[in-house]
């Protein structure tokens, strides 16, 4: 069994920047990819980036490319998702979730270990 904990949200003026960390228990995390993805009220879960196990490849939504880095340290079981230029449409509950396998997946169908998720708010 895999768990998976985000960490990192907040409330933030619009420009701003938030960390969101996903702490994961489990040795074999370091052997898959995993994505970020949000869901803000009333909407539906959506792709946000995704990182292929050894960090070697990204990809991005469109709308978080040159504002978002997704990053991964395989020794601390841990991914990043460095945000900048905040926007108040990035405001949603943001989810870390494992891939099944170890490339890039950007459909929820793909992803089989989901964390609790963390809450950001960016105000205009």
């Amino acid at each position: 069994q895999v768990q998976l904990e985000e960490s990192g949200g907040g409330l933030v003026q619009a420009g701003g920047s938030l960390r969101l960390s996903c702490a994961a228990s489990g040795r074999t995390f370091s052997s898959y990819a995993v994505g970020w993805f949000r869901q803000a009220p009333g909407r539906e879960r959506e792709f946000v980036a995704a990182i292929s196990w050894d960090g070697g490849r990204t990809y991005y939504e469109d709308s978080a490319k040159g504002r978002f880095t997704i990053s991964r340290d395989n020794a601390k079981n841990t991914v990043t998702l460095q945000m900048t230029s905040l926007k108040p449409e990035d405001t949603a509950v943001y989810y870390c979730a494992r891939a099944l396998g170890s490339g890039i997946y950007y459909g929820q169908g793909s992803y089989v270990y989901w964390g609790q998720g963390t809450q950001v708010t960016v105000s205009s």
